[in-house]
């Protein structure tokens, strides 16, 4: 029953009800997309969570995430996988740098710079290290690895969702950390990701918000300098901040109509002014991971509208990862733990 109650909520928040995944997948389909498992039942791991998506410069489509026999498990490590000609390549642990769980990987490409890889390394939140990696060939090779804030603990740089770069050229991550209390801020590096600045952690108004906990921003910039974020919380809905001066600064946060699970969440805007999110529309702290939904916003995130979901069976679809390609957007997400899938969605469909 609370599962269902939760479902109603998220199509009240839409306005309209959600096309289903069928339905959906043959419009993708028609269009010239997919919707394709990464990997199958042959892997190399039990387990694995939190995936990441970019393209790169050669148009390659780049997918990461974290694998092992369970979270928080020492064997867990960070892996890739390459979907080119219509194929994702077989999946590759790029990342393994101590007999240390490793966590919520990253991916991002700065056009002008290279293509980056961040992830956590640690036994529990609390005790995160960020560590990154570059590549100049499109992902084919990597790095050594660095501490991206050396000495933090906790958890600096991106912690689930890619950063943006703002129309300064400033890259802004968005970033939280889980000691004693759940707290996200902003962080910004005006030099490539050789230094950052971090901000004051988001505040909430505890009474007004009934909030008391929120992590893993998604960004978006609106306008030059004015930056939204969005964020998961313990309130069964989804929280809000905004700033104004490229997110040095930020106003205090307010809860939206969104309906969240506690779960991962992730945005983005296109070029035309819509912004979509990916989540589940779960209005339950600690609910059901499922269905997982696509949704628009014409109005800079004040109301939004469904688009489709892309599963609603019984099992986990969570941590979705949503960037921009070539001709439309991908989407990547954890299913059930055994697996990753990918939705490739042409512009075409989203018109």
């Amino acid at each position: 029953m609370m599962w269902t109650l939760g479902i109603v909520a998220g199509l009240a928040a839409y306005g309209q009800a959600a096309l289903t995944p069928d339905v959906f997948l043959r419009q993708v389909i028609e269009k010239g997309g997919g919707a394709d498992f990464i990997f199958g039942d042959d892997r190399p791991f039990p387990e694995c969570h939190a995936s990441t998506l970019v393209e790169t410069g050669n148009g390659t489509l780049l997918c990461a995430w974290f694998g092992g026999t369970k979270e928080k498990d020492p064997d867990v490590g960070i892996w890739t996988s390459r979907f080119a000609n219509g194929t994702w390549s077989p999946v590759k642990r790029t990342a393994k740098i101590a007999p240390i769980a490793h966590w919520n990987p990253v991916l991002f490409r700065d056009p002008k710079r290279a293509t980056y890889l961040f992830f956590k390394v640690g036994p529990s939140v609390p005790s995160w290290q960020t560590y990154w990696m570059q590549s100049g060939d499109d992902g084919e090779t990597w790095s050594d690895p660095v501490e991206l804030a050396p000495g933090d603990r906790g958890g600096r740089g991106p912690v689930k969702n890619k950063p943006i770069i703002l129309s300064d050229g400033a890259w802004l991550a968005p970033a939280s950390t889980e000691e004693k209390a759940w707290k996200a801020f902003a962080d910004r590096s005006e030099d490539g990701g050789k230094t950052w600045q971090r901000s004051d952690d988001f505040f909430f108004d505890v009474k007004k918000t009934n909030c008391r906990g929120a992590i893993q921003p998604t960004f978006w910039e609106s306008a030059p300098g004015h930056v939204h974020a969005l964020m998961r919380t313990t309130a069964g809905k989804i929280a809000r901040a905004d700033s104004s001066d490229g997110g040095k600064t930020w106003a205090p946060a307010e809860m939206t109509d969104l309906p969240n699970n506690n779960s991962g969440i992730d945005a983005l805007r296109l070029d035309d002014g819509r912004v979509l999110l990916v989540y589940n529309p779960v209005a339950r702290n600690w609910g059901p991971r499922t269905p997982l939904t696509l949704t628009v916003s014409k109005d800079n995130g004040q109301t939004w509208s469904a688009i489709a979901d892309l599963e609603t069976a019984p099992g986990e679809y969570s941590y979705p990862a949503i960037v921009r390609t070539s001709n439309g957007v991908a989407i990547s997400y954890t299913w059930k733990r055994e697996r990753i899938r990918c939705w490739r969605i042409p512009d075409e469909v989203l018109k």
